[in-house]
């Protein structure tokens, strides 16, 4: 049984550097020098790590068979595999299908506030669409800071969203009716100015 650990993004630099979208909880021991990655699709692979490290809250990998920018461009979107057989019991929580996560319902704390409706799966950063109860559809990062638990067999994802995300298309869906609404009242005073003058 193979793992997904991370999904491979843009390049970084020119020596053959890439971001990764990162898909394990240990990212410090599946991405030591010399690990071997199995890769989807099985032609840009397989990859050996030569060196890992952060820029800020991204993870740069760098491999032993890529040299080059253009190489690395080559490898978006690529996902890396590792075999799971002694690491599937700890692991196995760490990936997940879009069949399993549809339905369930989205909490932050004890209040459930949505239901996952899909998962839009990006080259850098898996996003869950989450349907509230009044039928907005809010895209939240699917990752471990924003959502520290899934829990399929409760039928619940847990969330930690930042200040105002919920908020903020409710918001910005208000402010456009309102810029309409002030937009239709210019019209017609200037329509009725125009009345006036003729």
């Amino acid at each position: 049984m193979q793992l997904q650990v991370a999904r491979i993004g843009k390049p970084h630099g020119i020596r053959g550097e890439v971001t990764v979208q990162v898909l394990t909880d240990a990212p410090g021991d599946r991405f030591v020098p010399g690990t071997e990655f199995v890769v989807e699709p099985a032609s840009a692979g397989p990859l050996t790590v030569f060196s890992a490290r952060w820029n800020k809250d991204i993870l740069l990998l760098a491999f032993e068979e890529i040299e080059t920018r253009n190489q690395a461009e080559t490898l978006r979107g690529a996902k890396l595999f590792i075999e799971t057989d002694e690491l599937e019991d700890e692991d196995d929580d760490e990936g997940w299908y879009e069949h399993e996560l549809v339905g369930l319902d989205v909490r932050v704390g004890d209040k459930v506030v949505g239901k996952v409706s899909a998962l839009n799966t990006l080259p850098v950063q898996d996003l869950l669409v989450v349907t509230t109860p009044d039928g907005q559809e809010i895209l939240i990062p699917f990752v471990e800071q924003i959502v520290p638990e899934v829990n399929v067999a409760e039928k619940f994802v847990l969330v930690t969203p930042p200040p105002g995300l919920f908020e903020i298309n409710a918001e910005a869906s208000g402010g456009d009716e309102d810029s309409r609404g002030a937009a239709d009242a210019a019209e017609s005073k200037g329509n009725a100015e125009a009345g006036d003058n003729a």
